[in-house]
């Protein structure tokens, strides 16, 4: 066998793993994307901006691992951002009032987990839209985010919880933000038991064929609930990163943070549709959104453009998604959109 040969079957083999094609094209496109924003403003390359980039990319990687899961199964999780907002309210409120930072953590994560559980409730037992059930504890979660410190943002959480703030934002370790390697174990955790467990054969599963699953013997409810819960942990801890980051409580915490989450799975190749996808996608498309943002605000353009450039990413992402899905993007179509046949 040739040295060309083996290099063109390592490629294919490479290729013909799940979702690795979208994640190779993703990462081009991000390294262009880097070299136009560096060649823009060199400063978007500095040792002090990468720093910043990775622990600005944290959140959208750790969002985008949660809504990954639940968009594989065929599902929808619009209650991310309110769940933020409540982690950082509970956390912020609960240190504000002397009790000790971890146990904080440790309570605040117990009503993100519930959202969790009854979003997976809802759409698996109840049969609700997901759509429609998360809809719906992303209020009331938005509610609670609200009430717990009596409809007003917290103080400052004080001196006490200067360590704890250290471990999720502000420390480094080997010169990188402790919240990049926060963000990286959580997606080695969950990247394993999606790709090596039969929890993650379950949820690609019932994300293609939830009928076909049922007859394989999958619990689908309980896969559902899986999938709801592992995206509540993410974004409870979001928030209680949110929360080390401003060191205050925010009840607008987390806002719009549920469309950070669909796209950082969907432009690193996460199908809305369900069934198709890997995590690793999820660390190229929150590396876009980050780099997008950033680069953005380093060359001095608005807000309002810089929101307008990524929901266009988003809508196109999506929009190429379903087109490939459905069969309207095949290889057959273009030669024959090309050669002027349609």
């Amino acid at each position: 066998m040739t040295d060309s040969v083996k290099k063109r079957n390592w490629f294919q083999r490479l290729f013909a793993v799940r979702g690795m094609g979208q994640v190779i094209t993703v990462f081009f496109g991000l390294i262009a994307l880097c070299v136009v924003f560096y060649l823009i403003n060199p400063n978007f390359l500095s040792q002090r901006n990468v720093a910043n980039l990775l622990r600005q990319i944290a959140p959208y990687l750790i969002i985008g691992i949660g809504q990954g899961y639940v968009l594989i199964t065929g599902n929808i999780d619009l209650s991310i951002g309110s769940v933020i907002g409540m982690s950082t309210m509970i956390s912020a409120t609960l240190m504000t009032r002397g009790m000790d930072p971890w146990l904080a953590t440790l309570v605040t994560m117990v009503p993100c987990l519930l959202t969790g559980l009854l979003n997976g409730f809802l759409v698996s037992a109840c049969r609700l839209p997901p759509f429609i059930g998360t809809l719906g504890t992303m209020t009331i979660a938005r509610g609670v985010a609200q009430l717990v410190n009596g409809n007003m943002n917290t103080d400052a959480i004080g001196r006490t919880a200067e360590g704890w703030r250290d471990f999720l934002y502000y420390g480094r370790t080997l010169g990188i933000y402790n919240t990049f390697w926060i963000a990286l174990v959580i997606w080695l955790i969950f990247n394993f038991l999606l790709s090596r467990t039969r929890t993650g054969r379950h949820v690609y599963a019932i994300g293609s064929n939830v009928e076909a699953s049922k007859l394989s013997g999958v619990n689908v409810n309980m896969t559902t609930i899986k999938a709801y819960l592992i995206s509540a942990f993410c974004a409870g801890v979001v928030g209680l990163i949110t929360c080390a980051q401003a060191g205050m409580g925010a009840m607008d915490a987390g806002t719009g943070y549920e469309l950070f989450a669909v796209a950082a799975s969907v432009i690193g190749g996460i199908s809305t549709l369900g069934g198709q996808g890997i995590l690793l996608g999820t660390v190229m498309g929150a590396s876009v959104w980050g780099a997008m943002y950033n680069g953005l605000s380093l060359v001095g353009a608005p807000v309002a453009w810089r929101n307008i450039v990524v929901g266009i990413i988003v809508v196109l992402s999506v929009l190429i998604d379903v087109l490939v899905r459905s069969g309207t993007f095949n290889k057959a179509r273009i030669r024959a959109l090309f050669s002027k046949k349609i």
